[in-house]
């Protein structure tokens, strides 16, 4: 919130920056905002001093307008879709990861959330705490805000695995700051997306409710299921004889574009993907 000062446009001066301070008028949204003339008669101003102060202000701090057509074009030139590298993947992200989102997979230990992500041309930094983690994505803001670019090409896509292992120490008992922690992460995440036009993909930890009998939902609470534009379950599939430690069942649980509910079948031993009969899919948020 900007604080109304002397030389912050032309006609504001120091005393009546002094008389709109004594009627209670301290910002450049307490000015621009009140009735100018209860405000000149309040604070013994001049009526047209006023309106032309609020003027210049409006045009130094207001928005540009756009209409729909604009914004929506502006999406479709700043947005990518990277493939996976899965076909049967990619139709169940709607054609890939999308640059400006953050995309979770979420599941068990086993379920195969750290091997999905076997890429190349990975650079890999390792953090072990919340505030390793949180320094390190504001180095990537400044090597990406001075437009450094590596030998292999322009940066696309962050993976953070895991996001859960960082953030659950600082959860519950005597760290009250954990949850304002959390959220600082993630605003940072989602900021990350779109200003630099990146998909970043998290992996979490799920959980169960009371009953053990219950089903499985991503760790971190409501709190963080706000973060995530797009959610993937992942699960080991059962009963499929030899070899099916490298079977997985991929559920899209959360998506802006997708009906979830629909599911494909994921063999990450050797690469090949299997797409199976989608459930009743219900409509995601």
């Amino acid at each position: 919130m900007v604080v109304l000062r002397a030389g912050l446009c032309p006609g504001l001066t120091e005393e009546m920056i002094q008389l709109l301070r004594a009627g209670g008028i301290r910002t450049v949204v307490d000015f621009v905002s009140s009735d100018l003339e209860d405000v000149a008669q309040k604070c013994s101003l001049s009526y047209k001093a006023l309106v032309a102060v609020r003027r210049v202000l409006l045009a130094q701090f207001s928005a540009f307008p756009a209409n729909g057509a604009d914004l929506y074009e502006e999406l479709k030139s700043s947005t990518a879709i990277l493939p996976t590298g899965s076909t049967s993947l990619d139709q169940l992200l709607d054609s890939g990861l999308y640059t400006g989102e953050v995309t979770e997979l979420m599941g068990a230990p086993g379920s195969g959330k750290t091997q999905l992500e076997a890429l190349q041309r990975v650079q890999v930094v390792r953090v072990f705490d919340i505030y390793e983690m949180l320094r390190a994505l504001q180095e990537l803001r400044d090597r990406l805000s001075q437009q450094v670019v590596s030998s292999v090409g322009a940066l696309r896509l962050v993976v953070i695995d895991s996001v859960s292992a960082v953030i659950y120490p600082l959860l519950g008992g005597r760290h009250s700051e954990g949850l304002a922690i959390m959220m600082q992460l993630a605003r940072e995440l989602k900021t990350l997306a779109r200003e630099f036009s990146l998909a970043i993909v998290v992996t979490n930890q799920v959980t169960r409710d009371s009953s053990s009998n219950g089903p499985l939902k991503p760790a971190l609470g409501r709190s963080w299921s706000f973060v995530p534009s797009t959610r993937v379950l992942l699960e080991s599939k059962e009963g499929t004889g030899q070899g099916a430690t490298a079977l997985r069942i991929a559920a899209l649980a959360k998506s802006p574009r997708q009906p979830t509910g629909i599911q494909v079948e994921l063999d990450i031993g050797d690469g090949d993907v299997q797409e199976l009969s989608p459930a009743t899919p219900t409509q995601g948020p």
